[in-house]
């Protein structure tokens, strides 16, 4: 789930007045208790006869929403409660409406589950009645589409998405377990849905940077334009929330978050809602030299991440790594929770790390577990944050200069080191760590002579220098080999000495200076 830029609170409107009983009355339906316990096939049923509301579109609104988890009252992003999703946020307000409308409780609405199904049917069914739909038409399914959609609290694209999304469950069936091991199912159906104006509200505009997505932007209060770092990682997000809802949420102002993708778990959609090159608010002191990717779903529930959903999006990160020159390992490629100075847990548990790295093309470990070994090593500066700046630190700290604690933020204490070992080595000293700054850094110790078949952590230095001089990977093995030897002649012609393939005095020099 992303995370507010550091100085940004959620702001909180002031909740709706509490209804009088003469407009609950106005309303025509009176509240009917759903008693605590009650399956959730029983609390569907009744609720759907209390108000009206045909039992499978209810159903299917309440999939589409959580998968018919109630996260034992917990609140998705943009606090939404239980089963049905309702709403108390700055501009919307679904969960108050549901207690004016049933007379049940907000607190019992948020951890009950059959009060919540109750408080969604009451919801949807306010929303028939402003449509002024009549009785044959609420006993049409199709004919609820545009009260669906308000549902939904977006407008216009973005609730027709959700809105065909309901459709689409309602055409094709549901079949599913609930917590608690009960089943739950919807029959599929022949659908035509009403969407009256809604028919012109579809998503057509396509990403301007990765184009198999669909392009609606995020408010521009929800993130910045420009970079303050270079890209160097792509972070993983679980949403914890609906596509739709996450689209809508990214688009409202008071939210003071963003991605730069989001991903639908029923069949991979990605929507773009930032531009790769604007800094998206989504992980804190990563943001600015990371990209951003939110996966419909919660992460306590493992339902969500289809195998639609993971080919989509390991494609779209393969496609991101190869455009901006990242590393497809788990160095570079995170969670939310991996983030430095982060206090979230997604993905979570129940994402398959494994599976996922191997459909980007990458590797599923960290690239080196010494936390100094990368497959390239990218510029990194003032505002960076990751796996790259912990190895400057600690290569700082190790060397004596004082970078501060490891934590993978560059701070004014990392620039001041960086600053540092860059005028001792003759370097400009400009704080930024580019090739020659990481050639020297990786490097820097004793300077015995190495040369083809030797071992040990010195070659594994020449090997990571090695690395970042000539601009592609040579493999950190430790073992002074043919591949070893290779890269070495080749960076002894480039700079001008004697191509011998030995490591001695004058290599150790050209490197150790960042040549």
């Amino acid at each position: 789930m992303p995370r507010r830029p550091a100085g940004h609170t959620r702001g909180r409107a002031a909740v709706l007045a509490s209804f009088t009983a003469t407009v609950l009355l106005a309303t025509g339906h009176p509240a009917t208790a759903v008693p605590a316990g009650t399956s959730m096939n029983t609390a569907l049923t009744r609720a759907a006869e209390a108000y009206g509301v045909p039992r499978d579109l209810l159903a299917a609104v309440g999939y589409g929403e959580t998968h018919l988890d109630g996260h034992a009252g917990r609140p998705s992003q943009d606090n939404g409660y239980g089963v049905m999703h309702l709403v108390s946020n700055p501009v919307s307000h679904s969960l108050e409406k549901a207690a004016a409308l049933t007379g049940e409780s907000t607190a019992d609405l948020r951890r009950d589950t059959g009060t919540n199904i109750l408080g969604g049917a009451a919801v949807l069914r306010d929303h028939a009645d402003a449509l002024g739909m009549d009785k044959a038409e609420r006993a049409d399914i199709n004919a609820w589409y545009p009260a669906v959609a308000r549902y939904s609290g977006a407008e216009g694209s973005i609730a027709a998405l959700y809105a065909d999304t309901v459709y689409t469950f309602l055409a094709e069936g549901l079949r599913t377990t609930v917590p608690g091991g009960e089943r739950v199912s919807v029959t599929s159906r022949p659908v035509a849905p009403e969407k009256g104006p809604l028919a012109k509200a579809d998503v057509t505009a396509q990403s301007p940077d990765y184009p198999p997505a669909l392009w609606v932007a995020a408010n521009s209060a929800n993130y910045a334009t420009g970079r303050t770092a270079t890209i160097d990682k792509v972070v993983i997000h679980v949403a914890q929330g609906s596509y739709a809802g996450t689209i809508s949420w990214f688009q409202n102002a008071t939210s003071k978050v963003s991605s730069h993708y989001v991903v639908r778990s029923s069949d991979g959609q990605v929507t773009q809602m930032v531009r790769d090159k604007d800094t998206a608010y989504h992980a804190k002191t990563a943001n600015p030299s990371a990209l951003g990717i939110e996966h419909e779903g919660f992460i306590d529930d493992a339902s969500w991440f289809t195998d639609p959903m993971y080919r989509s999006s390991a494609a779209l990160t393969a496609y991101l790594c190869d455009r901006y020159g990242i590393p497809k390992d788990r160095s570079h490629v995170i969670g939310h929770s991996e983030a430095p100075g982060n206090d979230h847990t997604d993905p979570g548990a129940h994402w398959n790390w494994t599976y996922y790295m191997q459909l980007v093309g990458g590797s599923a470990s960290s690239s080196g577990s010494d936390g100094l070994t990368f497959g390239s090593y990218t510029p990194q500066s003032a505002g960076s944050a990751g796996a790259q700046v912990k190895a400057v630190q600690t290569l700082l700290n190790q060397q004596g200069y004082e970078a501060g604690t490891a934590d993978g933020a560059f701070g004014a204490a990392t620039t001041s080191a960086v600053r540092a070992f860059q005028t001792a080595r003759g370097l400009t000293a400009d704080g930024v760590v580019g090739a020659q700054t990481w050639t020297a850094l990786l490097s820097a110790g004793t300077t015995e002579t190495l040369a083809k078949g030797a071992s040990g952590d010195a070659v594994k230095r020449v090997q990571r220098a090695l690395t970042a001089a000539l601009g592609r990977t040579v493999t950190v093995d430790g073992a002074f080999g043919a591949a070893t030897d290779t890269a070495v002649r080749a960076y002894q012609s480039a700079r001008g000495l004697t191509a011998d393939g030995s490591v001695g005095p004058e290599t150790w020099a050209a490197l150790q200076s960042g040549r």
